[in-house]
C-alpha cells in the first residue's frame, strides 16, 4: 500500500532551521541522506522532496481564462514543508517511519493513504 508522509513546517521550525550553525544544518541534511538510504534499502521510499517556501508558490485557477497568484495563499500558521511517498506494508510501518522525520517532534507530520484513482 502507498502512503504520503506530509511534512508540515512553521514559523517555530523555519526559526530553528535558520538559528542553526553550518554544523548544525549538515548534520541535519547527513540525518536525512541516511534516513534516504534506510528507506531505499527497504525498498519503502518511491520518492521524497523538500518543497520551497510558501512565498515561491503559484496558485492556479482556470475560468475563462488561466490566472494565477503569488504565495503564500492561507492565513496559517503551517505550511507543507516536504513529503514522503513510501510503498509500505501497512500505516503502522508509515507512522514509524514518520516518526523518525525530525520534524515530527516540533512540527506536524502527517500519514495519509493514497487512494489510486
Amino acid at each position: 500500500m502507498k502512503y504520503v508522509v506530509l511534512i508540515y513546517g512553521n514559523p517555530e521550525s523555519r526559526a530553528a532551521w535558520e538559528g542553526m550553525t553550518d554544523e548544525q544544518r549538515a548534520a541535519g541534511l547527513e540525518y536525512y541522506r541516511r534516513l534516504n538510504a534506510d528507506l531505499d534499502a527497504s525498498g519503502e521510499r518511491i520518492v521524497s522532496e523538500r518543497l520551497a517556501f510558501p512565498e515561491a508558490a503559484k496558485r492556479v485557477r482556470v475560468s475563462d481564462s488561466v490566472s494565477t497568484t503569488d504565495g503564500p495563499f492561507a492565513e496559517a500558521k503551517e505550511f507543507l514543508a516536504g513529503f514522503y511517498l513510501l510503498e509500505c506494508a501497512d500505516i503502522e510501518r508509515a507512522v514509524e517511519i514518520a516518526a523518525r522525520i525530525p520534524e515530527a517532534s516540533f512540527g506536524v507530520v502527517e500519514v495519509r493513504p493514497v487512494m489510486g484513482l
